[in-house]
């Protein structure tokens, strides 16, 4: 027998439930597959529980400023595992916020793996489940090296499992997540190594981002190893791990090393071919601008899609792709040009817009960059002198802001207002016309000559 619905999603992550909630709050009949924790990889293995940890890791850096601010701090240690079980309760209990939406509104919650049947039939739990509309919101999951003794290491999700810091770790990877690690176990204490395969990070930014981050890991006392991918992990006679690099070089002895090379969607169990959805060149399911795959009825939203892989990102094109099905509104979806983005690195790193290189290669000699760079105020009283980097990337004879960039602290919370200024097409003027806020390191955004 077919339980029939309005709409059925397979994925209980951020995208998922957003589209999901959204679409029953317009009256349709909704039931959402996900065998596993609701809210996915953000809330259970990414962004809530390692922004946690990175306001734990900035907190360390707080307390030895406090001795430069006539603080007498005694310093009595960190306990990661006290840290870990309220952060581990606090995670259960937004899993129970999820669960509890979900019933409010009357979306049925289906406790399995769902898997096509036809193009518009879901398994799942021996049911079979039918709807018109069907999501794919299935996330995407960490890649394992292929190389001897991998599984000797863990990835993101398994750093959120370590019961205790691990005093010397090597991460390996380029990305944000690879820096946001080595960031957040530097601050906290312990002896990081970054394996890189090249001379840079963060290569899908701005320039200007990944070199002062390097820098600013190196200044935490984070060993770069850079030009070398890893060979072989093996476990030493002490039970310590030994990494070896394919030149030759050899890191240890280690307690942990984390793999941070990437991320794949999660389409395998899918049964795809049963409803004809293709997928791209890369193992992501395709999707045009209306978030719809090839496959009439049958659309896939965050991760799984490949197309700029943030929470904000998923629950905004779910809900605009509810908004249009279910509310009426034609031609409602997600604009992906202009995306703010933030990597909680120490100190954090915010972008919008086009970078410099994105932005010549489009509109050649019509850019003009303007860059700024200080030591916050925040720095007068310390030790340490850390420089905050920003710029402005603008277009044409009117200078209208294409890109933003920022590296320093702050960066995070400021970055969310100049994004809808982005979004609104401001010019260089319009920010040379806004009155500063003094002293703060935003003021520097409109007062760059």
């Amino acid at each position: 027998m077919v339980e029939q619905f309005d709409l059925l999603v397979v994925g209980g992550g951020s995208g998922g439930l957003a589209c999901a909630q959204r679409a029953a709050e317009y009256g349709a009949r909704v039931a959402l597959v996900e065998p596993g924790r609701l809210g996915g990889t953000c809330v259970n293995v990414g962004c809530v529980p390692k922004k946690i940890m990175w306001n734990a890791s900035e907190i360390r850096a707080t307390l030895d400023d406090g001795v430069d601010y006539a603080f007498r701090p005694t310093p009595t240690g960190h306990d990661w595992a006290s840290l870990k079980a309220k952060r581990d309760a606090y995670v259960a209990r937004l899993n129970g916020f999820y669960a509890r939406n979900l019933a409010s509104k009357k979306i049925a919650h289906v406790e399995a793996h769902g898997s096509f049947i036809g193009p518009e039939h879901i398994h799942a739990a021996g049911r079979t489940l039918g709807a018109p509309h069907i999501v794919i919101a299935t996330g995407g999951r960490p890649v394992w090296p292929t190389i001897p003794g991998a599984p000797l290491g863990i990835t993101s999700d398994g750093f959120f499992d370590l019961t205790a810091r691990p005093e010397r770790v090597a991460v390996a990877g380029s990305g944000y997540i690879a820096v946001e690690l080595a960031g957040i176990l530097a601050g906290l204490g312990s002896k990081v190594a970054l394996v890189i395969r090249g001379q840079e990070v963060l290569k899908q930014f701005d320039a200007l981002l990944g070199q002062t981050a390097l820098l600013m890991l190196r200044e935490a006392g984070v060993d770069i190893e850079s030009s070398c991918r890893g060979a072989a992990l093996a476990r030493r006679p002490d039970g310590c791990l030994e990494f070896e690099l394919h030149d030759g070089r050899r890191l240890g002895p280690l307690d942990s090393v984390i793999w941070a090379v990437g991320r794949v969607p999660n389409v395998e169990d899918l049964a795809l071919e049963r409803a004809g959805v293709h997928l791209s060149p890369a193992g992501f399911i395709a999707t045009d601008d209306f978030q719809a795959t090839n496959a009439a009825g049958i659309y896939a939203v965050g991760d799984v899609t490949g197309r700029i892989p943030l929470t904000p990102v998923a629950i905004a094109a779910g809900r605009r792709l509810a908004d249009r099905l279910f509310g009426g509104q034609h031609g409602r979806r997600l604009d992906y040009d202009i995306v703010p983005t933030v990597i909680f690195g120490h100190p954090p790193i915010g972008a919008v817009g086009l970078s410099e290189m994105q932005a010549r290669a489009r509109h050649g000699q019509d850019v003009k960059v303007y860059t700024s760079t200080f030591v916050p105020l925040y720095y007068a009283m310390t030790t340490r002198k850390p420089h905050t980097h920003m710029k402005l990337v603008t277009v044409g004879a009117d200078e209208r802001i294409v890109g933003l960039h920022v590296i320093g602290p702050g960066a995070d919370e400021m970055l969310q207002g100049f994004a809808v200024a982005l979004r609104r097409g401001v010019r260089k003027r319009d920010f040379d016309d806004t009155v500063a806020i003094h002293p703060t390191s935003a003021e520097e955004f409109v007062t760059m000559r």
